[in-house]
């Protein structure tokens, strides 16, 4: 098998663990693990993995002018992020949790123009209106009365905040990819991702009943927390290695199909005709959004 077969199965194996996530740990939300002892878990795990591995990496240094960049990327990018997902999927849906987490390229692209002042074509405005489209049906019009969904609307702007922030995250996090070893920038994200939610993941953290709970939530808290936030990273990073970051990005398509799946399959969620039009509306927009223009001649 070659590399680049490889690359593109580690590159579905990501997505389809990203997609599958968002039903699995709500399956244990709130009544095993808060949403917040989630994230201690998710982020002291992930700390631990990343300065054992980079042991294997090269020895490197932050230049003091880089420690404010990436205090910003982990306040937003495992802090804020990780936060406003997981307890967005406690009050919401997997279903609107799939389409709206997929956002992310609309939000990098109207960011970009404010800050960056990157150049809004009429296919990416285009785009932009769509997804917002979708995403603003499924806020207003996709609550349903379901009791392990107790507030789908705050739930769903939930998903939009970690879309947000993420989005600052990746432009943020990209002069220092470029500068310094994966392995290098991710103990230190992660470590000070840690440190910044403490203070609001242990009080949940703290109230996990492990001597009571049942040998399956332990499975799906080890796939959270291992498979999650640590193999999907190491996936993604390999096929980076082998394939163009458009056509690793390009999955994110998978990830909502997958996610909606799983979750009908599950009997955890169900599809309407709210849920299918706000879909096609961000998936088209997402589209737009992310495609390159042909260059001129």
């Amino acid at each position: 098998m070659s590399k680049r077969t490889l690359a593109l199965l580690a590159a579905l194996m990501a997505t389809t663990i990203y997609g599958i996530n968002h039903t699995v740990a709500k399956g244990v939300m709130p009544d095993y693990v808060g949403p917040f002892g989630f994230i201690m878990l998710r982020l002291g795990g992930a700390t631990l993995f990343f300065w054992a591995i980079s042991i294997f990496g090269p020895k490197e240094r932050i230049e003091k002018k880089d420690w404010l960049r990436i205090l910003a990327c982990s306040l937003l990018g495992m802090a804020i992020n990780m936060l406003a997902f997981f307890k967005g999927l406690q009050l919401s849906t997997p279903i609107n949790s799939s389409v709206l987490v997929t956002i992310t390229p609309i939000i990098v692209v109207v960011i970009s123009a404010i800050f960056i002042k990157e150049k809004i074509t009429m296919n990416k405005g285009l785009g932009i209106l769509l997804g917002f489209i979708g995403a603003l049906g499924l806020i207003l019009f996709g609550a349903e009365i379901r009791q392990d969904a107790p507030n789908i609307p705050l739930g769903n702007i939930l998903f939009i905040v970690n879309a947000t922030v993420y989005g600052s995250y990746l432009i943020l996090v990209k002069k220092l990819t470029e500068k310094y070893h994966p392995f290098t920038l991710m103990k230190w994200l992660f470590s000070i991702g840690f440190v910044i939610a403490f203070p609001v993941t242990y009080p949940e953290f703290s109230q996990i009943e492990w001597s009571t709970m049942p040998g399956w939530v332990y499975g799906i808290v080890a796939f959270v927390v291992i498979g999650t936030t640590i193999v999907t990273y190491l996936f993604n990073v390999f096929a980076l290695t082998q394939l163009r970051a458009s056509t690793v990005g390009a999955f994110m398509y998978v990830q909502p199909l997958i996610g909606i799946l799983f979750a009908m399959f599950s009997g955890k969620d169900q599809l309407t005709l709210i849920k299918i039009a706000a879909t096609v509306l961000v998936l088209s927009g997402v589209y737009l959004a992310s495609r390159k223009p042909k260059p001129s001649p």
